[in-house]
């Protein structure tokens, strides 16, 4: 493979990312400092893992703990939207990008078998 930051998985999380800093800087304060910063924390160490998994021959385990990482942010959307942080238009856009990001992790985990 090429560089991690050409891996299509790569750009579609870092993607995600993005978003997700632009929308959390407008929650409400009591969501912005513990939901909208684990969400943050949550993309960025999917990034990292991404990166790493990258770089090992032995990548099952980092991409499985990928997988989790994009489950969990499917929570905390979830979440988000049930409290009336984002709307519904938002927060199928980012499970788009979250349902994008799982399927790729999943063809690389099953090629990386």
């Amino acid at each position: 493979m090429g560089a991690f930051n050409e891996l299509p998985v790569y750009k579609a999380a870092y993607d995600l990312l993005l978003e997700i800093f632009k929308f959390s800087a407008s929650l409400k304060r009591e969501y912005k400092f513990t939901l909208g910063e684990k969400l943050k924390n949550e993309v960025t160490d999917l990034l990292t893992t991404i990166y790493k998994a990258n770089k090992t021959h032995n990548k099952l385990e980092l991409i499985d703990n990928a997988r989790e990482n994009t489950e969990i942010v499917r929570l905390y959307l979830r979440v988000l939207k049930d409290l009336n942080e984002i709307g519904l238009k938002r927060h199928v856009a980012l499970n788009e990008q979250v349902e994008n990001i799982s399927k790729q992790l999943a063809g690389w985990y099953n090629h990386s078998k």
